[in-house]
């Protein structure tokens, strides 16, 4: 593991800011002061390509930009701040004065993780880092554990899911700055939740990205849908490393994050004798000694490779957890029939069975979708290594209407696929506003500066929608409608039927955190049984008394289910999802069952029994 380098603006109280930038190429490298400062100072070459200089007067607040061969001037790479957005100067801050009241927190491990996932600007009506402290209470009132923040690394103008940020250690000007996020972080480990931030090292947007100017950040090697990839693994690939090693570090030490999740890890494209990722996650273990806190690593991967999760003795790289997409296609498919585009390779009920006792579907079979074999065996990796949805801002904001499963399915069926996620053996992970059912959908948008990059996103969006039969016109991705159509409602306080389902995800949420038998799922303490002709699941947890057992109707007819002579002999009712008092129609089910006893299932519904003891 090699020694890091520091790089951007550093300011010491008594001593001013060490400004050091990597430029190996350029033949002179000054740094221009802006302001009542305003000066240039001459940076002094050192070993690879760095450059730095100790400027006395620069102070938190100033702003800079480095000028290259007395010709080009462009922003900081690693710009902690760009308040004038990422065309303007970079502006000095002073990482380490923040007044941190969270000296207690340890941080939550993987099983006891209810994540939600949140897009700052939708999240509220203001849309700020400070705004959504406001929510904090709503989220600890409904049992979330963790919230997930897309990215918030500096993106051109003001409204972007975050995958285009051009400067990786600057939070958005636009939802606060460095200021807002470190405020949004104290305040949630206040509240005892956990915070993940998404971060975007597969590639970097459009508009604003000079990297290139400054030295080989880019390689040829691959293609990639953004272009020419990153260069983790060619000439001078050491400074790359470093840059973004040095952001992920940044963002747990200096911003107290305990979680990164790693956007597209199958587009790091690294031949190296030691994987990125793997140096990545050596680094934030150095990291947690020093800091006596513990953070993760979860991986956004379409490989459905445990090499990622695997110790380095076995091969792997050693990170913590990954998003498991399998799961969400598997459930998706069954509920609304969809089998284009992507979810061609699924549909079929055993896919269901298969993502609970082994993980991974296509674990080293042929993909039609992508006409070749994929995936690797994960049936004894830990449950707590994946990570569940039945939305999130992919699978909702990448539909060409933005439509929430609440636009898709039956009332009935969202309780019954928040079962799914809420008492699978999985890290579960909710899309905002998913618990009350939001109508307000979630669309994709920008607000790029340069027209001809608008046509070309309006184009490519347009393109992508080819292998679906959507009808409808695409929402252009550049109109402030499209953001504003994208912000939550909470009608659930008007809505009661809303607030029901909010409820029913609350009484889930408290048996996933209270349940023995959930306390630590283990898929090897699980006993699965799909009947597929009639899409019933019986799903027992048995790593701990009393057992679970949860019975799921996933068809639009009542269903018959006899229950299974396993692990429990005796069962008393705990829950069924269409009680009146979760909005349902109403369900006469036996307050004590025996095992071989038959039962009536609702359709669209959840029945959840405990054994007697």
């Amino acid at each position: 593991m090699g020694i890091l380098r520091e790089i951007g603006a550093t300011y010491t109280p008594e001593k001013g800011t060490v400004f050091t930038v990597w430029a190996p190429q350029a033949e002179q490298v000054q740094v221009a002061l802006h302001g009542s400062a305003n000066q240039k100072i001459p940076l002094q070459r050192e070993a690879f390509g760095y450059w730095t200089a100790l400027a006395e007067e620069a102070k938190p607040g100033t702003r800079y930009t480095f000028i290259l061969n007395d010709d080009l001037e462009r922003p900081d790479p690693a710009s902690r701040f760009q308040p004038e957005g990422v065309h303007q100067a970079s502006e000095v801050t002073d990482q380490h004065n923040f007044n941190w009241t969270d000296r207690n927190w340890t941080g939550l491990p993987l099983e006891q993780l209810i994540i939600y996932e949140l897009h700052v600007g939708t999240f509220t009506e203001a849309g700020t880092f400070e705004a959504a402290i406001s929510q904090l209470p709503e989220l600890k009132d409904l049992g979330i554990t963790a919230i997930e923040i897309m990215p918030v690394a500096q993106f051109a103008g003001s409204r972007n899911w975050g995958y285009d940020g051009v400067y990786p250690f600057a939070a958005q000007n636009s939802y606060g700055g460095p200021e807002g996020l470190k405020k949004l972080v104290d305040a949630c480990h206040a509240h005892d939740i956990s915070v993940v931030l998404d971060v975007v090292y597969n590639h970097l947007g459009p508009e604003g990205n000079y990297l290139n100017d400054f030295g080989p950040y880019f390689t040829g090697k691959y293609n990639t849908p953004w272009g020419k990839a990153l260069n983790y693994d060619d000439a001078q690939s050491d400074h790359v490393r470093n840059y973004f090693l040095q952001n992920a570090l940044m963002w747990l030490r200096d911003y107290h994050i305990d979680a990164l999740r790693l956007d597209a890890v199958h587009a790091i494209y690294d031949t190296g004798a030691k994987h990125f990722l793997q140096e990545l996650a050596e680094h934030v273990q150095e990291l947690e000694q020093q800091t006596s806190r513990s953070y993760l690593l979860i991986a956004e991967s379409d490989m459905s490779d445990v090499r990622l999760l695997n110790p380095v003795e076995k091969g792997g790289y050693g990170l913590d957890a990954q998003w498991f997409d399998d799961y969400h296609h598997a459930i998706h498919t069954l509920i609304t029939g969809e089998k284009e585009g992507y979810y061609e390779d699924f549909g079929k009920p055993e896919q269901l069975q298969k993502a609970l006792e082994h993980t991974f579907v296509y674990n080293g079979l042929y993909s039609e979708h992508r006409q070749k074999t994929v995936g690797t065996d994960a049936t004894f990796n830990p449950a707590q290594q994946f990570v569940v949805c039945s939305q999130n801002h992919d699978q909702v904001g990448n539909r060409m209407l933005g439509e929430r499963l609440a636009q898709l399915v039956s009332f009935e069926m969202l309780k019954a696929v928040a079962g799914l996620i809420l008492l699978s053996p999985y890290v579960p992970m909710l899309f905002m506003g998913e618990e009350y059912g939001e109508e307000h959908p979630f669309l994709y948008f920008v607000s790029h500066t340069d027209k001809d990059l608008v046509e070309a996103v309006r184009k490519g969006r347009k393109e992508e929608f080819k292998a679906f039969s959507w009808e409808g016109e695409v929402p252009d991705p550049q109109s402030e409608e499209t953001f504003k159509k994208s912000k939550l409602q909470r009608s659930y306080r008007q809505n009661e039927q809303q607030n029901r389902l909010r409820e029913f995800y609350k009484a889930l949420i408290h048996l996933r955190k209270t349940a023995p038998a959930l306390a630590k799922p283990d898929k090897q303490k699980m006993h699965v049984q799909l009947d597929a002709d009639n899409l019933v699941l019986h799903l027992i947890h048995f790593s701990s008394k009393p057992y679970l057992y949860c019975l799921f109707n996933l068809s639009d007819a009542e269903q018959q289910a006899t229950l299974a002579p396993q692990e429990g002999k005796e069962w008393e009712l705990l829950l069924t999802s269409a009680d009146k008092v979760w909005g349902g129609p109403g369900a006469d089910i036996p307050a004590a069952l025996q095992a071989g006893q038959p039962i009536s299932l609702p359709p669209a519904s959840l029945v959840l029994l405990q054994s007697k003891v």
